[in-house]
């Protein structure tokens, strides 16, 4: 027998049963937390959310920028020296920017934007993304 003959010969309230199963497994596993700079969050799994971008510029300035545009764009909620993050909500979308040395000159800064409901937002990330290399360029 197949599949579809099974399923055809179930009873309707059987056949309703194996869809609720079916239906309640996929919500189960498309749903899950993901790891942010600040912890666990319950989001959609799987996306990209990330903007990721390279400056030939020191540290300092790029954090500096960075925090300028959060500042201006939305309110910060954390700014982790040690580990040079800053995060911020814009628009009930929680921003997280981190910024690495690569080389003595080269910094890398990633951009993840997740709205209130832990879907990924990568529009914003990539316009936050290009403040902050306006900023670099405008500042002296």
């Amino acid at each position: 027998m197949t599949i579809a003959a099974v399923l055809h010969e179930m009873p309707p309230m059987t056949f309703r049963l194996f869809l609720l199963c079916v239906a309640s497994s996929l919500a189960a596993v498309s749903i899950g937390c993901i790891s942010t700079p600040q912890g666990k969050q319950f989001a959609v799994p799987g996306v990209r959310d990330t903007v990721v971008s390279r400056y030939e510029r020191p540290m300092d300035q790029v954090i500096n920028s960075a925090r300028e545009v959060l500042s201006r764009t939305g309110t910060i909620t954390g700014d982790d020296v040690v580990n040079n993050q800053v995060s911020a909500k814009i628009n009930n979308r929680s921003v997280w920017v981190t910024v690495s040395e690569v080389e003595p000159l080269v910094t890398e800064v990633k951009v993840r934007v997740r709205s209130s409901r832990g879907t990924a937002d990568q529009a914003m990330a990539a316009e936050i993304d290009k403040q902050i290399a306006i900023g670099l360029v405008v500042s002296p």
